[in-house]
């Protein structure tokens, strides 16, 4: 059975110590594949490089790409295990396809890809190789390059991509009851492109899509790239389900979505 590919919101690194719906959410997700992955490939919005990079270690260490956060987030360690075959194979599909790339070793996990993996996999026994993304790119070549990947889907290898639809640090508001209407909105936008697997519009979010300014800063697009990566990856199913929605401190965006495989909702 085919597992889908994946774009999962890390939303703030406290998600790894955090308890709400989300992380509810993520520690039964693993359930609803069609089987356990034997590997996960993650295209982290945190790794952003001009040259496609892949992890290329044994053992990651782990990264704590952050400041200003609660002593206890420094101390958590997720050594989870590299993959290098299945780096080796990455790197050739990327060759086939004659996408410049390079192997990474010694960088570690970053938080877009430790914090939610710890809540599916919390052994770190699943082999993990993180991509790099490059949010310069078009959307097209973004998705194009997803789409190098699909065959790993068919040999029990879940892609995701690690980022945030609505992603604007500068608009937090943390007493926030309700999620910003602009937030809903562009995020419902993009859901019907995706529901509708309308590429001609989703390469062209940034002129189409409502409020997208204030949900995909210029300075942060590198945080919406990671959906295009993965949506490549089910190129040859095209098809989107979102399992989960939600918002932290008013627009930050909380959601899963899967294209193609099987799952259960």
């Amino acid at each position: 059975m085919t597992q889908p590919a994946m774009f999962l919101a890390h939303g703030s690194p406290t998600l790894a110590i955090e308890d709400n719906n989300y992380t509810q959410f993520l520690k039964q997700l693993i359930q609803q594949l069609p089987r356990r992955p034997r590997a996960v490939v993650v295209f982290s919005a945190h790794f952003d490089s001009p040259v496609q990079a892949v992890s290329n270690d044994d053992v990651h260490e782990t990264m704590h790409d952050f400041y200003g956060f609660p002593e206890e987030m420094y101390g958590i360690d997720y050594p989870a295990p590299g993959d290098r075959e299945l780096s080796k194979q990455i790197g050739d599909l990327f060759a086939d396809n004659n996408l410049p790339y390079e192997m990474s070793s010694g960088r570690g996990l970053d938080h877009g890809v430790w914090v939610f993996l710890r809540t599916l996999f919390p052994k770190a026994d699943v082999p993990v190789v993180e991509l790099s993304v490059d949010s310069r790119r078009s959307p097209a070549e973004q998705y194009a390059i997803g789409k190098m990947l699909t065959q790993l889907r068919q040999e029990n290898v879940l892609v995701i991509g690690s980022g945030g639809l609505v992603h604007n640090l500068r608009l937090l508001d943390s007493g926030a009851s309700s999620p910003a209407d602009w937030a809903v909105e562009f995020d419902e936008w993009i859901g019907q492109q995706l529901q509708d697997w309308n590429l001609r519009m989703l390469f062209d979010y940034e002129r189409r899509a409502p409020h997208v300014r204030k949900a995909v800063p210029v300075y942060a697009n590198e945080h919406f790239a990671p959906l295009l990566y993965a949506m490549g990856a089910a190129d040859d199913e095209r098809r989107a389900v979102k399992l989960f929605q939600d918002y932290q401190y008013g627009s930050i965006s909380l959601n899963c979505w899967v294209f193609g495989g099987t799952v259960s909702k």
